[in-house]
């Protein structure tokens, strides 16, 4: 049962060859068996979730029919679940248990999805190798010696390791498809406001996003489907009607125009990556695709135009975590500044310490101008960039990172360096377009990922590429060693 995908699941459960109950019940035992190995769990909700498979049976019983009822996921954990921890991986929400349920957490519940616990990642979303977590780093199930990408590390060494078949994530700059590329998943950032971020614990509001992460862009449309949608609750939430992703995903690919930027293949760029990437252009190309060189200009400035802007955006929402209302709260203080500098300065993490003081600076008097409004003026250039090139193309192809995954604790010393592997995921962010990462092959049996990026709201579109690829390669199928 473990090694299917979701969509393989709903039939299943359809056919009544197992129940969800037995099936959430096998996925436990995994988890509990493999996962000391990766450290992709935060919280595992056993009870509550084999009563919720209970339920979905029952419902399923009762003649009520949907491809989530009964199936298996887990949530990133800076999705706020009633009842259950919600910790953003930090020591400031080590023990917070949320009153309520974010919107994706309550959607995917009403379409009957069975939550078997919190997932892992970096602390407040805040790195790319999910290392920066109090609750210790997760491994990739590829090479256990590795970083599995980040922030939404959790969330990929589950689904690769065969745990759970998916799981919701969250892309700030990246944070659900470079670490779909390093462990050989399927992962969407969808378009910003397309998916709510209520009850979504916020790093940088303007850039973050919720999506889902699979093996396969079936299982991303079926959990899209139910994770998407207008909600008043959130006021960068857009009104805008839904695609059925589902029947999208067969759509032929005669005629699709594709961009590839030259900026993409520039130094810095592993050249066995850029044959792996440019291996998958060939494929695309035998499906009716055409492909056009174009230009990118503004990228060259992404890097610090976001660490500007996020870090901006972090101090301010951060700011909320001060030991006064909830949260850690140091011992003993003083008077209130005191309560303030210590809670905070022992709750928080190096990293985070570092983005807030960062994006404190920037907003800083005399500063704000030269730093911060410099970089909303680059970000607009970055978005303009493309608008023209979809002018003449339909998507936008190339790596999803620049280097295979890491070793654990090799760029912990160099910040910057870990900043870089973000490099082709963060303009997509910064301009609010939707973006997926898909399995692309191996090197020295580590995954790579391509990324396809669209205008905004053609999340349809990145699905049916990525399921017509994997119509005809094998790629997304294979499972690391010993899971």
């Amino acid at each position: 049962m473990h090694q299917m995908t979701l969509a393989e699941i709903a039939r299943a459960l359809e056919a009544k060859q197992f129940s969800a109950h037995e099936l959430t019940a096998a996925l436990l035992a995994r988890i509990e068996a493999l996962d000391p190995s990766l450290n992709s769990f935060i919280s595992v909700t056993a009870e509550q979730a084999l009563a919720q498979a209970r339920a979905a049976d029952a419902r399923r019983a009762a003649g009520e029919t949907g491809a989530l009822l009964g199936a298996p996921i887990a949530h990133k954990d800076l999705f706020c679940t009633q009842g259950v921890r919600t910790t953003c991986a930090s020591k400031i929400l080590a023990n917070f248990v949320s009153p309520y349920d974010a919107t994706v957490v309550e959607k995917l519940a009403a379409a009957g999805a069975v939550s078997l616990g919190k997932l892992n990642m970096d602390e407040f979303a805040m790195g790319s190798a999910n290392e920066s977590s109090h609750f210790g780093a997760v491994k990739n199930p590829w090479d256990t010696s590795r970083v599995p990408g980040g922030s939404s590390g959790g969330s990929a060494a589950a689904i690769a390791a065969r745990l759970i078949p998916a799981a919701t994530g969250t892309d700030t700059g990246g944070s659900i498809r470079q670490p779909a590329a390093l462990t050989n998943l399927t992962g969407l950032k969808p378009t910003y406001g397309r998916v709510s971020r209520w009850g979504m614990i916020a790093y940088a509001s303007s850039l973050d996003q919720g999506g889902p992460m699979a093996r396969t862009a079936e299982d991303c449309a079926l959990l899209l489907g139910a994770m998407a949608g207008f909600d008043p609750k959130d006021s960068t939430s857009v009104d805008q009607p839904l695609d059925d992703y589902l029947a999208a995903l067969a759509k032929p690919l005669n005629g699709l125009r594709i961009g590839l930027p030259k900026e993409y293949f520039a130094t810095g760029l592993d050249a066995r990556i850029a044959d792996a990437v440019l291996a998958v252009v060939e494929q695309l190309k035998k499906l009716g695709a055409t492909v056009k060189d174009i230009s990118l200009p503004n990228m060259q400035h992404a890097i610090p135009a976001y660490y500007v802007i996020a870090p901006a955006e972090a101090s301010s929402n951060l700011s909320r975590f001060d030991g006064v209302r909830y949260g850690y709260r140091c011992e003993n203080p003083k008077d209130l500044t005191d309560l303030y500098k210590r809670s905070r300065g022992e709750g928080f993490g190096a990293e985070v310490k570092r983005r807030i003081m960062v994006g404190t600076y920037a907003l800083s008097a005399g500063y704000y101008d030269a730093y911060y409004l410099k970089a909303q003026r680059i970000r607009r250039l970055i978005k303009n960039d493309f608008v023209e090139a979809f002018k003449d193309v339909d998507l936008i192809l190339g790596p999803t990172t620049p280097n295979l995954a890491w070793k654990l604790g090799e760029k912990n010393a160099d910040p910057v360096s870990a900043y870089l592997e973000d490099i082709y995921t963060i303009t997509a962010n910064l301009a609010g377009i939707p973006g997926l990462s898909m399995p692309a092959g191996f090197v020295d049996g580590l995954p790579v990922g391509v990324q396809l990026l669209a205008p905004y709201f053609q999340e349809a579109r990145l699905l049916n590429v990525a399921h017509q690829y994997q119509q005809v390669t094998d790629w997304h199928t294979r499972a690391p060693a010993g899971f």
